[in-house]
Formats: structure tokens, sequence, C-alpha cells
């Protein structure tokens, strides 16, 4: 929707943006400006900017951009709209509607309605006949009534539209029902309820809104599990199990495991720090809703070879993060004089929550974990293998920062190797040269990419007249500094610019000091997209002063305006055949020897 600007200048004066960005990062303040590490790429020098004065962000990596308003739609994956109702809230004002807006926002209700009122009736079954077996099955795995009602937990029926009928009933829809992805549709038409004869979780997101259910199997049917499809309240990518109740955690930490049970399980024997990704494959989003709450992550899946898989994925994605990583290996389990694999549901019931609660405290490092991990590959008393595992293992150590960490773990994979110290030290040095080697090359080749992308022929904005576009964003920029500029560009029109995007962004700032309200790139937040608004934060990084702006803003319109003759005098020239034109027009000359005909 068109929010009024006046509402959207008070939006962003009241919505300090180094405040609002230092809930999502730790910012440092140098010289007038604050830096932290980007939020929307890895990276280990903090190359994100925030400016007070200017109320803009931006990193010089990535090229991420633009006014608190876009910064939040960037972070939290939202619309421009819902970004301005979140503000608003957080500020405490009240948003103007308009009549396309509210029936979106009735929507969005309406299936966060629907989705209460059908997790009460799957709670309900608990208690019915129907939903004995759920119930039953919840006695197995030892979750008690109120863990279970702590969760929301309850049972879908076996029948085709038992929740279909049921939420019809209290006036729910067909369209609704299939916009919550409650119910499916088959290719007849015929609609029925997703869910049947499943233990179901609600899905609550920080909010406390209910956005989506999991359901599980209670017999050996496939799928064994079943999610909620994406829909408008609902993303995977975007969402956490538990987290509406580890947000609440006095732990110091996160503890993250592989599925819903696990959770759950977890939470009844006092560890209510623990979350699951909706799935087993840790996303950037995820990552940043656990920043709001901790700086440490404990890794806790199955130890199965798909558990080992998305420890070391998750690992590498956290890698270049502000986390602390830790992770947590269950042992395998005895059972009938064989080791099997084990499971956090299957260590609280055989070993009990003391047992966890000792390996927690010591649960290892990342190093500890990946050097374990290297050595389970190979068998050392094999000298082959232990010469590739000595490669392995160097390369791995080589990539630790600290020279005492390095020495340490080479001395503990010597060891592990039955190899001297002094060899394996040496091992790692090795490694470690080829290393700074390699990054060396690889930060040419990003100082040159980066270069590249500062070049304005290769930004997301191209320009079809550079020298014109240039003297554009240069009067912008001076508007941007000193709004009562704006009465020097009097008779420049926005038609006399080369570039459209340029053109508009003039517009809106001359309509503004007409309308006596403030300039500034933050109230251009809904007339762009994150690609322009990128561009355009990227422009007020250029280096000005005040000194000569008027001189500078006088050229910088008569290069517009020579531009713009031109292109008046030239309609419809292709500059391709110009530029052949012009080429021939050379060659001819080198071959008269550069007489004149």
């Amino acid at each position: 929707m068109a929010f009024p600007q006046r509402f959207l200048d008070e939006l962003i004066e009241r919505s300090d943006i180094v405040d609002v960005v230092s809930s999502y990062v730790t910012l440092k303040k140098k010289g007038s400006n604050y830096f932290g590490l980007c939020p929307f790429h890895n990276e280990k020098t903090g190359s994100f900017s925030v400016s007070p004065d200017k109320q803009i962000c931006y990193c010089f990596g990535c090229h991420h951009g633009g006014s608190v308003i876009q910064f939040i739609m960037e972070i939290d994956n939202l619309s421009f709209p819902e970004a301005v109702r979140f503000l608003a809230k957080r500020a405490n004002m009240e948003v103007p509607e308009d009549q396309a807006d509210r029936e979106e926002s009735r929507r969005r209700q309406r299936v966060l309605a629907l989705n209460r009122d059908a997790a009460r009736w799957f709670y309900q079954n608990l208690s019915r006949p129907e939903g004995a077996e759920a119930a039953a099955y919840l006695e197995k795995r030892r979750i008690t009534r109120r863990t279970a009602m702590n969760f929301g937990l309850g049972a879908s029926l076996n029948g085709w539209d038992s929740l279909l009928t049921a939420m019809q009933e209290k006036g729910y829809t067909r369209a609704e029902l299939l916009a919550a992805g409650l119910v499916v549709q088959n290719q007849k038409g015929r609609i029925y309820d997703r869910f049947r004869g499943r233990l179901m979780f609600p899905v609550i997101d920080v909010k406390g809104d209910i956005v989506a259910f999991g359901g599980r199997v209670l017999d050996r049917s496939e799928p064994k599990y079943m999610n909620t499809t994406e829909t408008i309240v609902y993303s995977k990518r975007r969402n956490l199990y538990g987290i509406n109740l580890a947000k609440k955690t006095r732990r110091p930490n996160f503890i993250l495991c592989e599925g819903n049970i696990d959770v759950i399980t977890l939470h009844q024997a006092g560890f209510d720090n623990a979350v699951a990704s909706m799935g087993t494959a840790l996303t950037v989003e995820q990552t940043r809703i656990l920043s709001r709450y901790t700086k440490e992550l404990v890794l806790c899946y199955d130890n199965d070879a798909a558990g080992q898989m998305a420890t070391q994925k998750n690992i590498d994605l956290l890698k270049d993060s502000e986390f602390t990583v830790r992770v947590l290996q269950l042992p395998r389990r005895l059972a009938d004089g064989e080791y099997v694999k084990q499971d956090v549901d299957d260590f609280i019931k055989f070993q009990g929550p003391a047992a966890f609660e000792a390996m927690l405290s010591g649960s290892a490092n990342q190093m500890d974990y990946r050097m374990d991990a290297v050595a389970g590959k190979y068998d050392l008393s094999d000298p082959e293998q232990k010469i590739a595992y000595g490669g392995e293992i160097s390369g791995l150590i080589a990539s630790l920062s600290n020279a005492v960490e390095r020495e340490v773990y080479a001395g503990r994979a010597a060891e592990a190797a039955g190899i001297s110290p002094a060899a394996m030290l040496a091992e790692v040095e090795r490694a470690r040269r080829k290393k700074r080697g390699r990054e060396q090359r690889e930060l040419q080749r990003e100082n040159l990419n980066t270069a590249a992308l500062r070049q304005p022929r290769e930004r997301a904005i191209r320009y079809t007249d550079l020298r014109s576009a240039m003297a554009e964003e240069g009067v912008i920029l001076l508007l941007l500094l000193d709004g009562a500029l704006a009465e020097a560009c009097r008779e420049l029109e926005p038609e006399a610019f080369s570039s459209p995007f340029l053109g508009r962004i003039y517009r809106r700032l001359r309509e503004a000091w007409d309308e006596g309200r403030p300039l500034s790139a933050a109230s251009l937040s809904g007339e762009c997209t994150p690609e322009e608004m990128g561009h355009l934060t990227g422009i007020l990084q250029r280096p000005v002063t005040a000194a000569n702006a008027e001189k500078a803003l006088a050229d910088y319109i008569q290069v517009i305006r020579q531009s713009a003759d031109k292109r008046c005098r030239e309609p419809g020239e292709d500059p391709l055949q110009a530029a052949v034109a012009k080429y021939r027009g050379r060659q001819k000359e080198k071959g008269n020897g550069g007489k004149q005909l």
C-alpha cells in the first residue's frame, strides 16, 4: 500500500537506525559511524556501516544498504508494508491503512485465528476416544500431560474431513483452510484434511502466534513426518521449533536439536534452551533469530551418519559467524551386545538429565569435534593412512589463527597418529603457508571483483549515458547533503535526466522540498526496490564536502543539460551504429594520409 509520506517521515524519525540495527548486529562506534559484521553475508572483518546522521546503513562488501525500513525488510524477509507495521508497533504509532492493505491484514489474521482454533481442536482430541492412540504414544515416549499442554500437542483424526467439518462449523471457509495449509485439494476438486491420524506439533513463532503444524504418524506408514507448506504466515526458513519457550531461558546458550520430540524431551528434563530447525539444515534466517537471544550454540544431533552430516554442515555455516559453537556428541547405546545409534530422547530416557547435563558441560568445541571426525576416517595403524591423516589434519589445524592453539592441537594430532609433535607442527606450518598463498590469491580476485562492482556499469542500475548519470548522482548527493540547494535546481527538470531511476529520485526530492518536508535517503524507502535502495545508499558513500557544493552543483547541472540537448538533437540514433560510423571515418582518414577529402 501507499503510506502517507508524512507518516513515513515521522516513523523513520522515531525509529533510530542505530537502535534498531543494534538489536540484530553488534555495533562499535568508529568516528561518526557505527560498524559491525554484515548480517547479509559471512565476513570476519566488519564492513557493515550505520550512519546515525544520514539514518542509513550500508555494507561495503556486499552492497546491501538503505533506510531502517529497508533493513527490516531485508533481515526479517518482510514486505514493505509488513516492515512499516513492525516499526510502527515498535514506535507505538498507529498505521494508516487503505482498503487493499486492510484486506491483506484481515486474511493474515483469519489464518492465524484458524491455526489457533485448529490447535485447540487437536489438543482436545487427546482426551477423546478417537485420540487414544496419540495419547498412548505420548505415554510411551514418557511425555507428561503438562508438557503436552505447554507445547500444545494434539491429535488429528483418521477421517478424511474431520478438521474440515469442525472448522467450517466455527465459520471458517474452505478457501481459508486451503490458505492455512490445513486441507488439500485433489485434481477432481475434492478437499480433505492434510493431517490424518497423526500426533500434531503446533509451530509457534517468537511472537506467540501459531503459524504452522507438524504431524508424526502413529504407525509405520509414510511419510513419517509431514509439515505445513509455505503459507501467508509461515516460512520454514524463518522459524525454529520451540523458540517461543526457549527465548525465555536463563541458560547461556541454545541447544540445537534434530527433531521436535528431542526438543520436547529436553524441555521436560529441564533444558528449556532447546530448539530445532524445521529440518536438519540450519538457515541464515534462523541464525538471525537465534542471535537475538544467545551467542553460543550447542549442536546436538543424532549420532548416525545423517546426524554427523548435519552437524558438519551447520559448523560450516556458522564458522565465520558471531556464535561460539560447541558439539555435544551422543555416545552409542549398548543393546543386546551391540552398539546402536542414539538420539536425545533415548539418552534422556536411559541415562537421565544429570548425565546429559554433564555431557553438556563437557561438550567439545567445534575443533575437537572436527578433529575426531577426521581421525575416525583413517586406520592410524597403517603407515599410508597415517600419512593421509597427517595431510588432512594439518590442513584443518592450519585454519586456526592463534599460534598457541595450533601447537596444542598439533600435539594432540601427533599423539593420535603416533608421530613426533615437531613433525606434525612442521606439516601444519607448511599447510598454513599454502593456505596463506591461496587466501592472498582469493583476496586479489575479491578486490578485483569488488572494484568491478563499484563501477557504475556493473551495478544493478545500468546507465546508457555514463557522463550524465555521474552528474545526476552528484546532484542527488548534494541535495541530500544540503536540502537548501534544491532552490538552485529550479530550472532543472527531471526529464533532463538520462537515468529514469535517478530522474524519479530527483523528482521525489524536489517534491519534498516544495512541500517543506526534510530531504533524506531514508524517506525514499517506499519509492525503491531493494536493489535501487542499495544503489542509492552506495552513492551516498562518496566523499563530499559542503565547501564548494554550489559550484559543483552548477557544473553537474551544466553536464546534464548538455547531455540532454545532445540526446534531443540525435533522436533515435543507435549508439552502436554511431560508434561504427565514427570508427569508419577515422579509418578513412588514415587511408588518405590524414587528409580531409
